[in-house]
């Protein structure tokens, strides 16, 4: 029997029996499960794999910037956004506020000394769903680059656009401007359709549409202009629209290795015209903003540590702490180290999600661009918010 052929069988017999005045429990539409939530079990730091081994100094950098934003927020808020799971776990920012003054008293080189402060002062939360499997997935991402001019000419034919005059950021996403916000702003499709005309300024113009395309998924990039200069570009805004991978189209429909963005890569330039319709298949759109100085700049405003800083789900990691990640790179080598959690992204959801970043350059696409690894985490918070918790 068909499937088509099952399904009128089925929706057969429950008419039959609402006829009949019969409850059919087997008929009535199935309600989806609700999400996971995330359990967080007290473990010992010296207890965790490869704790030991990693060199903890090389997450400094990040929770030093971290630090100067906590240091700047008010002491009464909770560290982790209201209405998250993270919200209790997290603790208030006074509590951090203490943790920072006292890591600024451990000299900036001091190795061994800084183990001591983590060690002394922080314990680990282990993170696994209440239910299903306990390890999660992790990914990764980088810097990009492209290549482009500021004024339009020869090669340089793809808009770079900034954040349009009729755009409003509601919740985090992009809304057309007006008396209630709530419809979503035009799409991929029709803001390269021209949709954009008049409304959004035009910062660079780029020589190649998929680096582009790779540059609005990685959310930030470096530019090489072409009078010789170089200049950096971040996330400013979106449109509101749900983000669609082109990595799973391509696997989809048996067209490349959709789990390697290299590989994505190289199959859209050499199908430039499928190519293009696949993109647009991407509904989701970038607006960015030049920056000056270090970068890229993550969703705390900081800029990010190679292999140090991390993406995550707001709703369980709350952004400034740091986490103790176990997992493996592209090459399936054990990836266990210390991060900071600066970083969050549209496709970063779930109780064990995060994306690792793994700087800028060739070297970093590649690997970042081939990782999919399943691992675990362990969020980090000061002792005196764990010991104002009942954890499992």
């Amino acid at each position: 029997m068909t499937r088509r052929r099952r399904l009128m069988v089925t929706a057969g017999l429950c008419a039959l029996a609402a006829m009949a005045g019969v409850l059919a429990v087997s008929c009535a539409p199935r309600r989806p499960d609700p999400p996971p939530e995330p359990v967080y079990t007290p473990v010992a730091l010296t207890s965790l794999p490869g704790w030991s081994d990693d060199r903890l100094i090389e997450a400094r950098p990040a929770l030093d910037r971290a630090c100067a934003v906590l240091l700047k927020r008010d002491p009464a808020a909770s560290l982790a956004r209201d209405g998250s799971h993270a919200m209790e776990v997290g603790g208030s920012v006074a509590s951090w506020q203490v943790l920072c003054r006292r890591l600024a008293t451990v000299p900036a080189d001091d190795a061994q000394g800084f183990r001591a402060f983590v060690e002394g002062n922080l314990t680990g939360l282990s993170v696994t769903p209440d239910r299903g499997r306990g390890r999660g997935l992790f990914t990764g991402y980088y810097e990009a680059h492209i290549r482009a001019a500021r004024t339009r000419g020869g090669p340089y034919q793809v808009p770079v656009h900034g954040v349009p005059a009729d755009l409003a950021m509601v919740d985090g996403q992009g809304r057309r401007a007006g008396p209630d916000e709530t419809t979503p702003y035009h799409d991929r499709a029709a803001i390269e359709d021209g949709a954009l005309e008049g409304k959004a300024p035009v910062l660079l113009w780029a020589d190649d549409a998929v680096d582009l395309h790779i540059l609005h998924i990685q959310g930030s990039g470096q530019v090489s202009l072409a009078d010789g200069g170089r200049t950096r570009i971040g996330y400013a805004a979106n449109n509101g629209r749900p983000f669609v991978g082109i990595g799973r189209l391509v696997r989809e429909r048996g067209l490349a290795d959709g789990g390697s963005m290299p590989a994505i890569r190289a199959w859209l330039r050499a199908n430039p015209a499928q190519g293009r319709a696949l993109m647009r298949e991407n509904p989701r759109y970038i607006f960015f903003r030049e920056i000056t100085g270090d970068g890229p700049i993550g969703a705390m405003g900081l800029p990010l540590e190679p292999l140090r800083s991390l993406a995550v789900d707001p709703d369980v990691i709350p952004l400034g702490a740091p986490v103790w990640l176990e997992t493996t790179d592209p090459d399936g080598r054990p990836l266990r180290r210390l991060m900071v959690a600066q970083d969050t992204g549209s496709a970063i959801k779930g109780v064990v999600r995060g994306d690792v970043f793994w700087g800028a350059g060739e070297g970093a696409f590649r690997q970042a661009g081939r990782m999919k690894s399943p691992g675990r985490y362990v969020l980090l918070v000061p002792r005196v918010t764990a010991d104002s918790l009942r954890l499992m």
